[in-house]
């Protein structure tokens, strides 16, 4: 298995305005935000989770395995402040899509650590950091 890899976005509410502007989702800015290269698992599908009553800070460490097909498996809780906004994250990333990361040109099996946190009062489960 290679190295961990952190893909990571903040979203604040600074950074929610050209999102807004633009009318992309918050799921297709982290896809555009993300580390793009061969040595990494690249997000090609992402859900937010589905949540909803968290305060701002509620996090999640999340880890899983990007497989050779682009799949998420072995999918633990590192750490978190809330259980029930874990298992909802556990429930999002098991619907996440990645171009797997590649290794002498083949696919491999790579481990991801990911912060997941709230940021804003959620009156919708989007309002959400990947960070």
């Amino acid at each position: 298995m290679k190295n961990i890899n952190k893909l990571a976005l903040l979203l604040s509410l600074g950074a929610l305005l050209p999102v807004a502007a633009s009318a992309k989702t918050l799921e297709q800015a982290y896809i555009d935000s993300c580390k793009k290269g061969p040595d990494v698992p690249v997000p090609v599908s992402v859900v937010s989770p589905h949540a909803t009553g968290y305060d701002i800070g509620t996090t999640v460490k999340v880890e899983f395995v990007v497989d050779t097909t682009g799949h998420t498996a072995d999918i633990s809780i590192k750490s978190a402040t809330d259980r029930d906004f874990a298992d909802a994250v556990v429930d999002a990333v098991k619907e996440w899509r990645f171009t797997p990361a590649l290794h002498n040109g083949a696919p491999v099996a790579t481990k991801v650590v990911l912060p997941v946190r709230v940021v804003e009062a959620p009156k919708a489960s989007s309002l959400l950091a990947l960070n």
